[in-house]
């Protein structure tokens, strides 16, 4: 998204009313670029949908939800918008359950359901959004819309989110990120930062990464990669697998010269005994750095973001 100026009369006096405590935190013309986003969720669980709440309090332009699975009895203990009711009211997808909440809460920004795919969309269909966050897809998907979103002329912030129990991890691509830095006692100077591509971040060698990359980043991997290879998507993985994730534990171990330890089985137990379910104040945290994260993508601070958190 351009990083432009503007005045406060461009916002309107509803717009500069109503959000008048964050444009004096960050400014009219932070407030104009938020104003201005278009943003495309895909997958709604309890993580996104904070997140959601978050950017839609805070004014962005639009919100499209992308998530065509029927709400079940396990969507209800953590997505805290979807009526506990609902499955006794027909058919409803996890989009359209969530949609008429989310517009309640800021009447100004226009939320809505993009039917389809997330893993079929296309690059023109891309192009309609400044970011795109992703959650509960496969990893094949994930790589699919981050690489679409880098294919594009257009600058489009692309970041995925899991939460599984209470654990979570966020990824972050913002491509050739240009920002400002501060400067004591001087002006704000124009910086430009390089992100790595999601394939380009998990491809990096294990014996290469930081001595504090924590365990949970080669859990996540390990689980990745052995829905990967079963076809499986993020949580369809159960206790029941264990022995043969612990043998692909010990596969990408050896491979990368790392010693076993590094991913306890009591972490892996955890995650896969987990399956689908988050833990709803992890959500809430989750979905608060993400707000935070995309805030400071489109107020030109966030120049110091890190790719994997």
């Amino acid at each position: 998204m351009g990083g432009g100026g503007g005045t406060e009369e461009e916002l309107t006096a509803q717009e500069t009313a109503l959000y008048d405590r964050q444009i004096r935190v960050w400014g009219v013309d932070a407030q104009k670029r938020l104003s201005k986003a278009h943003v495309l969720v895909c997958g709604v669980n309890g993580t996104t949908i904070e997140f959601c709440k978050n950017i839609v309090l805070a004014g962005v332009g639009s919100l499209s939800l992308m998530d065509d699975h029927i709400v079940t009895e396990d969507d209800l203990s953590a997505n805290f918008l979807i009526p506990h009711d609902i499955c006794m009211h027909g058919v409803s997808s996890r989009a359209e359950a969530c949609c008429e909440s989310l517009k309640d809460f800021n009447p100004m920004v226009r939320v809505a359901v993009a039917i389809g795919d997330p893993s079929l969309i296309d690059e023109g269909f891309v192009d309609r959004f400044d970011i795109i966050v992703v959650s509960c897809a496969s990893l094949k998907t994930k790589l699919f819309i981050n690489d679409n979103c880098r294919k594009r002329s257009k600058h489009i912030a692309f970041y995925s989110v899991e939460c599984k129990d209470s654990c979570g991890e966020i990824f972050v691509d913002l491509q050739n990120h240009i920002y400002l830095q501060k400067k004591p006692g001087g002006e704000p100077e124009q910086q430009e930062l390089s992100y790595a591509s999601l394939q380009e971040a998990i491809s990096v060698p294990w014996k290469n990464l930081p001595k504090k990359t924590t365990k949970l980043y080669y859990a996540m991997r390990v689980l990745e990669s052995y829905e990967l290879s079963e076809g499986r998507e993020p949580g369809e993985t159960t206790l029941s697998d264990l022995p043969a994730v612990l043998a692909q534990r010990k596969d990408m171990c050896d491979r990368m010269s790392l010693s076993e330890s590094q991913i306890p089985t009591a972490l892996l137990e955890r995650l896969l005994a987990a399956g689908k379910k988050e833990h709803p104040p992890v959500c809430a945290i989750l979905g608060g750095i993400l707000g935070q994260l995309c805030t400071w993508f489109l107020d030109l601070t966030g120049g110091d973001q890190v790719n994997i958190l």
